[in-house]
């Protein structure tokens, strides 16, 4: 069943009732990211009893604030990483099947201004047709100058040889974890966002559950479960320190960090810097990074970079010279390039760049170079790095791992590979499917979106693709609770438009408020919203 006709209520009063009743859990899950809610998903799929928090709200980290495409990793095939490559393409054309209305193909170009680089990145993209085999969405096409500058009618003329097309996907990626919080939630799991672990408990030396704390009232919770996953993206070595020093027998011993966090910033523009529905790609700017745009409801993403960063701040600040390599770098490829005072909302990703861990004997194994699963000698389980297109293979294996490693019983097989998400009906969703490069509406929702017209405030729109209707449907069914919550992972107008978010929060804090009876926080979200101005 992947939509359902009154869906699942997500008061928190009942979440956090449900938290207090005592039970043993097959596992609990510390993370609500992509990969702690995909872990969530295939484990209450399997019929296992399960448990997620989250010490803010879902997706609030670095799975809101991708680039949002759903892609083979072109630049691998330089690297030689095959395997991943093909795994990757694997995973696209998985979650663009099980969630068509958020995830879908997306063309792009990549402009030539030298003579070779149409042969050299076509034969490398020819490649990632043949590795894409049945999977592939589209066929890799050389193109002239005029046929470029047909698809990209934007692009800088002088100098341009050409280019070529290929294809990959995009995605809404904060609707996305929600979703995969509300599918899991409707096989039976419990996940309760704002509520923080606080610690681990043990038994023989062994993790025998997990503590935490509701953010919103300070009520402590002791949760009984023999195996616990750590998915909290760049920040697991916060709660795998606490292991180590907890362990009996450690002697105190502090456990060596796996996690060195890299920034990727994005800058969000008006449509017609690109006037297309295609995305452009350089693959080589002039440090060797790469650069898109990328048309995303209504709007266009220009990023991302890669820095190094020490710190692990939630709301990370983009470095002045990445605003300045990102505009620069676009002035070379764009006609009318676009200034400062252009870009509607920029906001910061943090990513985790693995470093495994040499001190966790032979219970650490590495699946692929992506990702990393460490299993500490408590019994604790650790997954980061990765990406979301690739979140359903790890959720598999971290799974595979605890019941290779006896922390939960032998399951059945994952069966997430067909496993349709909410809205994702055959029939209805098909009709509201609309391109991901539209401005937001109705068909983000998909097949639910009939029976969120049927709520109050349907016809009342607060801004283009957003309505009242939209918010109390939030509040009610996807776990909001705050304006943030809304307005920027429900709907997305802060990583839009943060001034018109930062008008409407008032408005949308009633509604919360009324939906709720919680404080709604609008004047900290407009504080944070007003970070996302890029000053003049």
């Amino acid at each position: 069943m992947v939509t359902l006709l009154h869906p699942l209520a997500t008061r928190r009063s009942e979440l956090v009732a449900r938290l207090a009743v005592p039970q043993r859990y097959d596992i609990a899950i510390v993370g609500g990211g992509a990969t702690g809610l995909g872990v969530a998903l295939d484990a209450a799929a399997r019929g296992l009893r399960v448990v997620l928090v989250e010490s803010h709200d879902f997706a609030k980290g670095t799975s809101s604030r991708s680039t949002k495409l759903v892609h083979g990793g072109v630049r691998y095939l330089a690297q030689g990483n095959i395997s991943l490559v093909q795994e990757a393409l694997h995973e696209r054309t998985l979650l663009l099947n099980n969630a068509p209305y958020l995830a879908q193909p997306l063309a792009f170009v990549m402009p030539t201004y030298r003579w070779w680089e149409a042969g050299f990145y076509g034969a490398g993209l020819k490649m990632y047709d043949l590795l894409a085999g049945r999977a592939g969405l589209g066929k890799t096409e050389l193109l002239g100058p005029k046929e470029t500058l047909g698809y990209l009618p934007t692009l800088r003329v002088q100098g341009l040889q050409g280019g070529v097309k290929y294809w990959d996907g995009q995605f809404n990626d904060a609707r996305l974890a929600i979703v995969l919080a509300r599918t899991a939630a409707s096989h039976g799991a419990l996940l309760v966002n704002y509520c923080r672990a606080t610690g681990l408990t043990y038994n023989n030396g062994k993790v025998s559950g997990l503590l935490c704390e509701d953010q919103l009232t300070g009520r402590s919770y002791a949760l009984q479960s023999p195996c616990v996953v750590n998915a909290t993206g760049v920040w697991v070595d916060e709660l795998r320190q606490k292991d180590g020093l907890a362990v009996p027998g450690e002697h105190g011993r502090a456990t060596q960090p796996m996690v060195a966090p890299s920034q990727g910033v994005h800058m969000v523009v008006e449509r017609d810097f690109l006037a297309a529905d295609l995305a452009m790609m350089v693959p080589k700017t002039a440090d060797g990074r790469v650069l898109f745009a990328v048309p995303w409801l209504g709007k266009v993403i220009l990023g991302t970079t890669d820095t190094p960063r020490h710190d692990l701040a939630r709301e990370p600040m983009a470095f002045e010279e990445e605003i300045e390599f990102i505009l620069s770098e676009s002035a070379k490829y764009l006609r009318r390039a676009p200034t400062r005072s252009d870009v509607k909302s920029i906001w910061v990703g943090l990513r985790p760049l693995v470093k495994p861990p040499q001190d966790e004997g032979n219970n650490t194994k590495g699946l692929s170079r992506e990702h990393t699963i460490v299993i500490s000698r408590s019994g604790m389980v650790t997954v980061t790095g990765g990406k979301w297109t690739t979140y359903r293979a790890m959720a598999e294996d971290v799974l595979d791992q605890c019941v290779a490693h006896h922390l939960i019983a032998p399951t059945q097989e994952s069966g997430t590979k067909s496993l349709h998400l909410l809205g994702s009906g055959a029939a209805s969703a098909a009709a509201s499917v609309r391109s991901l490069s539209e401005a937001p509406g109705w068909h983000s929702y998909g097949s639910e979106q009939a029976f969120i017209q049927t709520l109050p405030g349907a016809a009342d729109d607060l801004c283009p693709g957003l309505t009242v209707a939209m918010v109390r449907f939030a509040a009610r069914h996807e776990y909001a609770l705050t304006v943030e919550d809304v307005l920027a992972r429900r709907s997305r107008l802060l990583f839009l438009d943060a001034r018109l978010a930062i008008k409407l929060a008032a408005r949308v804090g009633e509604i919360v408020r009324e939906e709720t009876q919680k404080e709604p926080k609008v004047q900290e979200f407009q504080s944070l919203a007003a970070k996302y101005l890029l000053q003049s």
